[in-house]
């Protein structure tokens, strides 16, 4: 008979809970989506045959049982974690040139420190840019990797993750979604999100104008958040200051994009390697629905 075990990814989510202090924000930490976040406490409950949680209103709150794991799950977390590090503390040192669009960088923040962590040697270099922009430099060879949004045109890459899109509004203020609908959206070519906006609007039949451009979430936000104009985005990009519209706004639905990992044609070095190992296990969780 086999012995049961606990899932460290499950504990991982119940600490995240612990520490954020709600569902939402654990999602928001773990790049997960509210619902995985709740599944997974479910599963947790489950595997132990114990309730960790009530509900308060909206407010989560741990059962006794609940607090207790926590410690356990602290302590086991942090074990696996020294157990990481000793494993992949083998000299790893060089210079390592990663190209990301700025409004993806908050998902690596983990791997970031991660990274580090466990190979303090390796000089890393971030570059943000369009998606676009950084497929040429990784043709170039002047990027290692680059984490970008699959172009229709540019093919290829390792899928690490889907993320569903969604039109956004202020939370607080939104424009009328009349025609022709105020858009905030990427300049031409920065990244697939215009286009795919594009073409589920003239499907649908709806009229619509540029209120604003940017190449990033950084300069269409503030327009967005004072209600003069409708944003494309991922699930993962949604902000406290954000809310996704859904069906009942009449808008058209949105596919979802991939997120893809592209190395430069030469052989990669052994930092990059360990990078992109990193980023597949951050961003490709099993459990995490696609």
């Amino acid at each position: 008979m086999r012995a049961p075990t606990l899932d460290l990814a499950l504990l991982r989510t119940l600490v995240a809970i612990a520490d954020t202090g709600s569902v939402t924000a654990a999602a928001r930490r773990l790049s997960y989506t509210q619902s995985t976040i709740s599944m997974q406490l479910q599963r947790l409950e489950s595997a132990l045959g114990v309730s960790l949680h009530e509900r308060e209103g909206r407010r989560l709150r741990f059962t006794a049982e609940g607090d207790r794991l926590l410690g356990h799950a602290r302590r086991l977390l942090a074990l696996n974690d020294e157990a990481l590090a000793d494993m992949r503390a083998r000299r790893v040192t060089g210079e390592l040139n990663l190209g990301i669009p700025e409004d993806y960088a908050s998902l690596l923040t983990s791997v970031f420190s991660w990274f580090h962590q466990i190979y303090p040697e390796v000089r890393l270099q971030v570059t943000c840019g369009t998606s676009a922009h950084l497929m040429e430099r990784v043709r170039a060879d002047e990027l290692d990797l680059a984490l970008v949004t699959r172009q229709r045109n540019s093919p290829g890459g390792e899928m690490i993750r889907r993320e569903p899109l969604a039109w956004a509004v202020g939370l607080q203020h939104q424009p009328a979604l009349s025609d022709p609908l105020p858009l905030g959206l990427y300049s031409p070519g920065a990244d697939l999100f215009r286009e795919v906006a594009e073409q589920a609007l003239a499907a649908a039949g709806r009229d619509w104008r540029v209120a604003y451009m940017s190449q990033s979430m950084v300069g269409l936000g503030p327009v967005v958040q004072a209600g003069l104009a409708i944003v494309v985005v991922t699930r993962s990009m949604l902000t406290p200051q954000l809310r996704a519209l859904d069906e009942s706004s009449g808008l058209p639905p949105l596919p979802a994009v991939e997120l893809a990992l592209h190395r430069a044609a030469r052989r990669p070095t052994e930092p990059a390697r360990r990078l992109a190992e990193l980023i597949r296990e951050q961003l490709s969780p099993a459990g995490l629905p696609s």
